[in-house]
């Protein structure tokens, strides 16, 4: 995907705006920026103007945002493939990262994990990786919530091992001073010395190559198997199951509910 400098930060707010952000607040900004591009969601951009009103923190996510799609009732037992139909659509950039895990013979929990890493940015768009990994953690092999957490601080640090650069997207449109936050660094340390560490740096493998807008169209049902044998499902529905995250699923699930 080619980012229009000017364009992109005109929807930050402007150079003001950005310059005032903290590094990873930048990435986080350019990161929602291409995905909504990419999925060429109808967002009231905010700060265009001084005058302009009243505008959602950057960090809300996509379901808490002006937005001229019409929500979809659910189901009495929702499942993960509806909630992906229903709220997460068009979800490009994770089906795109999928699919790329799957040309390149990633492990079906790697696919899966690209399938899932942020579509939590409909939620909350700050902090996605964590938000994530809490969202599927009692739904998932460990090995998948734990990469989702970690991808997030990765995405900056290479690694030759595997063929990872430094994106060269982020020094282009932030500069070669970019760094990032203090525990951004750590979650980066904590991750290089972990049993898991892979889970989550095969996930930044294949994310970075997942803004394509020339794309052929991927479908979710390109990966229904996968999500049945990687997902726990609840029997009860996702929302109604009793588990630590059953509130978040009932959110998304129902943002417009008021209490």
């Amino acid at each position: 995907m080619q980012v229009d400098r000017r364009k992109f930060f005109a929807a930050a707010g402007g150079t003001a705006a950005v310059a005032a952000l903290s590094h990873e607040d930048r990435a986080e900004a350019l990161e929602h920026y291409m995905t909504e591009q990419l999925d060429q969601l109808n967002f009231v951009q905010g700060g265009q103007a001084s005058g302009a009103g009243a505008q959602p923190p950057r960090g809300t996510g996509n379901l808490f945002r002006p937005t001229a799609k019409v929500l979809e009732p659910m189901s009495d037992n929702v499942t993960l493939r509806e909630v992906f139909l229903k709220r997460f659509s068009p979800a490009r950039h994770v089906m795109q990262s999928a699919a790329h895990a799957m040309k390149t013979g990633q492990p079906e929990r790697t696919i899966f994990a690209c399938l899932l890493h942020d579509v939590t940015q409909n939620l909350i768009k700050a902090d996605h990786g964590y938000w994530g990994a809490q969202l599927f953690e009692p739904y998932v092999d460990e090995r998948v919530s734990w990469g989702i957490r970690y991808h997030q601080a990765l995405r900056f640090f290479p690694d030759a091992s595997v063929g990872y650069e430094y994106p060269e997207l982020y020094t282009r449109i932030f500069g070669a001073d970019y760094e990032p936050d203090e525990y951004i660094k750590a979650a980066h340390e904590h991750a290089r010395k972990h049993r898991h560490y892979m889970e989550a740096r095969l996930i930044t493998l294949n994310d970075q190559y997942a803004f394509d807008e020339n794309a052929p169209e991927i479908t979710i049902d390109q990966f229904e198997d996968i999500i049945g044998r990687q997902f726990k499902q609840p029997k009860e529905g996702l929302g109604y199951d009793g588990s630590p995250v059953a509130h978040m699923w009932r959110t998304i699930l129902n943002p417009n509910r008021p209490l």
